[in-house]
């Protein structure tokens, strides 16, 4: 079973942030669980983390669409902006309730998107990561 350092949440839900830090914690994915309710607020920690080195930088980031303030398309612009260096090993997967196909294609479209998963986060979701993105 792989287990991460570091995965970084960002959604406005906190009822959601809270039932995927319980469900990330049961099934013993990451050592380290960050929620953001806001965009901003992640991304400010992302550029401090950025600038401490790879090391420090999250392992995963879950990164939902539809939130008040900055959206995730816009963290998606901003976050392009942090060092290459220091994103690269770091997966970014879209987990959103939104339903518009429009959205769920936009994501599929992002180079920097590995894929678009519908809420709730679940057991399922974490296996298909773990098979998928994560060498053992």
């Amino acid at each position: 079973m792989s287990i991460l350092k570091k995965v970084i949440l960002i959604d406005d839900d906190q009822v959601n942030n809270f039932v995927c830090e319980s469900i990330i914690r049961n099934e013993g994915f990451a050592q380290e669980i960050i929620s953001f309710e806001w965009a901003e607020d992640a991304l400010n920690y992302l550029q401090q983390e950025s600038s401490k080195g790879q090391a420090h930088f999250p392992d995963l980031i879950f990164l939902d669409i539809n939130m008040p303030g900055m959206n995730g398309w816009t963290f998606i612009d901003e976050y392009r902006k942090l060092s290459p260096d220091t994103t690269s090993h770091c997966l970014l997967f879209m987990l959103s309730s939104a339903v518009d196909r429009k959205d769920i294609l936009t994501a599929k479209s992002i180079q920097e998107v590995k894929e678009f998963f519908s809420k709730p986060l679940s057991p399922e979701i974490l296996n298909i990561i773990r098979e998928d993105y994560l060498v053992s």
